[in-house]
This record gives C-alpha cells, sequence and structure tokens, in this order.
C-alpha cells in the first residue's frame, strides 16, 4: 500500500504540472474518427508497400496499457473499447509542445491522437502519431499482474478493473448483450410484445419468495420489491395483449451461492391459446437457436465436460425421474408415509410432513435434480407446490407444468395457467401464509382474481433465468461471473 501511496503521488504531481504549463489534464474536445478494431480489420491483411500508399489520417482515443520510451522515441499500446493497437511518436513527428507532454504521460492515461498507419520491422500495424493530446490523468496505477481466481473478491468488487485487465471477462459480458438481443429478436419475430410491468408492488405474488420490503413517503404506504411479474403479464392477457413478454430484474430476499444473487434477471412470456407443451417446443427452439447463433454449435464446453443441446431434450414426469434417478419404489410416491421414510433414509427432515407434493418435490431436488446434466424437461407437478398452475385433465393431483435443468440447475419454469377465478381464490387461501422479514402475513391479491373475474383466455407462460442461461453458454462457475456487479457484504 506505501508503494500505491508514492506512485500516487508522482501522478498527482504530475497532475500539478500539467496544471501549470497549460496543459488540460481533463479535457473534451478530441474526436474520434477510428475505432482500433475498425483499422485492423480493414490494414492487418496489407503489406507494408501497400499501407505506405493510404494517406488517411486516423483519430484514436484510448487507454495506455504500456510504454516503452527511448528518449527521442516512443511507443504506447493504446486499448479502446473494441481492442489494442500500437502507436509510435517520434521526436520531429509531433510538435515540441505534443512531444512533452509524454514525460507527464503514465500507463492508464487516457489519451487521443492523429496519425497515418504503417508496418513496423516486427510486422505489427501502428499508428505514427502526428498529434498526441492528454484527455485523462490516472492518479491510480493499474494492476501490474492480474491474477484471476487468486483475487476473486477483488475481480467482483472493482469489476471495472476486472474488465480492463482481463479481456475474457469483458467477452462474457458482450455475449451476455448479445443473448438478451437474440431472446428479445427471436420473440419479436414471433409476435410478442416487450413490455414492463411493476418492480414496487403492494403485494409481493407470482412466486414463492421472501421479498424486499421499503416504504412510499408520499403515500406512506409499505411496498415490496417483486418476486415475479407474474400476475401483472397475466392481467395483460385478460387486456387483450395476446403475446407478452418481459426481461427485466427480480429480487428475492433469499440466500446467496454460485447459483443465487439476490437480485436477478428473468424473461418471463405468456401467450394465449398455448399450453406447457407450446412452451416446452419453443424453449428447445430458442436455446438451441441461442447456442447457434453465439458459439455456432449446439455441443457447448462447460467447465471440466460438454452440454450437448442437440434436439429432441429428454422428458420425464417427475415420478419417473423419481423412479429412474431417485431409485425409489413406485409405491413410495403414493403414500405420506413411505414418502416420509424415503426421506428419512436420505437424510432429509420433511418440510410439510403431511403434504405428499412437498415431499415428492424434497426427494426430487436431493435424489434427482443433481443428475438432470443434459437438458431434460420435468413434468407432471404436483398440485399442492403449483398455486397458479392448471390442474391435469386426468389427474387433478397434478398440473400441467414443467422445469427444465441442465447442468443440475433449473433453467426455466412453465405452465398452463390457471384462468379458473374461483379455483384460484381457493387454491391462494390453501397456501401456508407467505411472511415477509417483518412477520406480517401475506395478503390475498384480490385484485388479480378481480382481473380474472374479467376471463383471462387459456393460456401458458414461462420463465428463464437469464443469468444461468448465461453462465451455461458462456462457460461461467459462478452466477457472479455473469453480473456484473454482483451483490456483497461491505469491505468494512
Amino acid at each position: 500500500m506505501k508503494e500505491i501511496s508514492t506512485l500516487m503521488e508522482l501522478r498527482r504531481k504530475k497532475l500539478e504540472e500539467c496544471r501549470l504549463s497549460g496543459i488540460e489534464p481533463f479535457p473534451n474536445d478530441f474526436r474520434v474518427s477510428h475505432t482500433t478494431r475498425a483499422i485492423q480489420e480493414r490494414f492487418t491483411a496489407m503489406a507494408a508497400q501497400e499501407l505506405e500508399q493510404v494517406k488517411e489520417q486516423f483519430c484514436l482515443g484510448g487507454r495506455i496499457m504500456s510504454m516503452r520510451n527511448f528518449g527521442k522515441a516512443v511507443f504506447m499500446h493504446l486499448q479502446d473499447g473494441t481492442g489494442r493497437i500500437q502507436a509510435y511518436m517520434q521526436k520531429g513527428l509531433l510538435t515540441d509542445s505534443d512531444f512533452s507532454i509524454i514525460k507527464k504521460l503514465d500507463v492508464g492515461d487516457f489519451v487521443g491522437i492523429e496519425g497515418s498507419i504503417f508496418l513496423t520491422r516486427t510486422q505489427e500495424l501502428t499508428i505514427k502519431a502526428h498529434r498526441l493530446q492528454l484527455l485523462t490523468k490516472s492518479l491510480r496505477p493499474l494492476p501490474e499482474k492480474w491474477h484471476g481466481l487468486s483475487n476473486i473478491e477483488i475481480r467482483y468488487r472493482q469489476r471495472y478493473l476486472d474488465l480492463l485487465m482481463n479481456p475474457g471477462v469483458k467477452e462474457v459480458f458482450l455475449n451476455r448483450a448479445r443473448i438478451i438481443n437474440l431472446i428479445r429478436s427471436f420473440l419479436q419475430e414471433r409476435g410478442f410484445i416487450e413490455v414492463e410491468t411493476p418492480m414496487m408492488q403492494t403485494i409481493p405474488g407470482g412466486a414463492t419468495a421472501r421479498p424486499f420490503k421499503t416504504y412510499h413517503n408520499t403515500y406512506k404506504m409499505d411496498l415490496y420489491l417483486r418476486i415475479s411479474p407474474e400476475l401483472y403479464l397475466k392481467r395483460l392477457l385478460v387486456g387483450g395483449m395476446e403475446k407478452v413478454f418481459e426481461i427485466n430484474r427480480n429480487f428475492r430476499n433469499e440466500g446467496v451461492s454460485t447459483q443465487h444473487n439476490p437480485e436477478f434477471t428473468m424473461l418471463e412470456f405468456y401467450q394465449a391459446y398455448a399450453t406447457y407443451e407450446h412452451c416446452m417446443d419453443l424453449t428447445e427452439e430458442l436455446i438451441c437457436h441461442l447456442s447457434r447463433s453465439l458459439l455456432d454449435t449446439l455441443r457447448v464446453p462447460y467447465l471440466e465436460g460438454e452440454i450437448d443441446f442437440t434436439p429432441p431434450w429428454q422428458r420425464f414426469t417427475m415420478e419417473q425421474a423419481l423412479i429412474h434417478h431417485g431409485r425409489l419404489d413406485p409405491q413410495d410416491l403414493q403414500d405420506s408415509g413411505r414418502a416420509v421414510q424415503a426421506l428419512n433414509r436420505t437424510g432429509l427432515t420433511p418440510t410439510s410432513p403431511h403434504d405428499l407434493g412437498h415431499m415428492l418435490h424434497d426427494l426430487f431436488e436431493k435424489l434427482v435434480q443433481p443428475h438432470l446434466t443434459r437438458p431434460t424437461f420435468i413434468t407432471s407437478y404436483p398440485t399442492s407446490i403449483s398455486p397458479l398452475a392448471r390442474r391435469n385433465a386426468a389427474n387433478p393431483d397434478r398440473v400441467d407444468r414443467f422445469e427444465l435443468f441442465i447442468n443440475g440447475q433449473e433453467i426455466a419454469n412453465a405452465f398452463s395457467e390457471l384462468n379458473d377465478p374461483m379455483e384460484q381464490h381457493e387454491r391462494f387461501l390453501s397456501q401456508p401464509s407467505v411472511q415477509d422479514h417483518d412477520g406480517e402475513e401475506g395478503r390475498l391479491d384480490e385484485d388479480f382474481i378481480e382481473a380474472l373475474e374479467y376471463g383471462m383466455p387459456p393460456a401458458a407462460g414461462e420463465g428463464i433465468g437469464i443469468d444461468r442461461l448465461v453462465m451455461l453458454l458462456c462457460n461461467a462457475a459462478s452466477i457472479r461471473d455473469v453480473i456484473l456487479f454482483p451483490l456483497l457484504k461491505p469491505e468494512r
């Protein structure tokens, strides 16, 4: 730390020297005409003799990432938002005042250069500067070495340095933006309309989760950050918007892990006159489209292995998965007493010992989910754990629902929607009271029930976790690797 303080003192001294000599250290009057990528794409394949015929002048702005000063000649590597390029400065090519600026420069400073293009003897494409201008004086030295995972907490806390020093990290977030744009265009091409629904809600609904609570001073009322946009998107189906989607934040006041961040991005879409089976087909098509468009393959490397997105994806009912992967006897799935015994054998305490549906789900999470590495749809969920889903016509103890699992992670959840307002009201009332962090009992969303009473068309809806999907497509081990600024405890 003492060494950094000394370097910062030297940089502050150079800053004052700039000002005393009439050099503005933070101007905003330099205009860029080209990016490094544009120059490299146009000229990298040209021979030195061809480049000599290029009379065009190039204005670039960027951060100095390295600098070699030979007295009367200086080489720099400049980095802008598209890449890096070498710049060459020579006494005599620059004015004396421009060349004198070099003594006041450090790695990390932003400069603007104007010049022509040529190849060095080492065949490196280079800008020969005829003009040099300081654009931003950096007062802290950049890290000389960046050790990746050994500095993982610093990477998350100071993401700006992570992006600056590690090109692979920046590529992850560029790919994240591409994935979201691909999702958006995929749905829009199929007639879906993008909408925005409230993030502050008087009653948090659409999922079972602990909400974050806030307070509105003017209205003197409690509000909650949403845990899901579901109930508002369904209101739009009532209003005649038959295909809608939203890509935005959800907030859940729960645990933090490699798969969970309290603030996360979700895609939710709803379609009138569709079923959960339509959603399965659409989901398979969407993710295969993302994999092909982004990576040009359906076989994606992930950590030490590979994920094969080649369709068709396997499909199991929850009971089939418990028998196949969990090695359970079919009788264990029909009787609450036997389900409790199966839970005890696996070392689990039943969360709801009187509800068979909850116990089957507990067994599924323990015995089956870790084995679902290939893309797998699990269908036929218990009705008691699916209060917003339509009952299966042949078996009222099950609903028309699926969850998609890839690499042991839940990626998507979808179902045919329950649109009977009286049954929905009863199903809400049958759920255990949801308490917020102040211990207040959850309230029934009467306005949503009223909306259903006006009539909602038969429909299906789905939520897809964007962060987890990006993890899979970008080969990231932790959700924090695909969120620019994940939530962390204060350093002090």
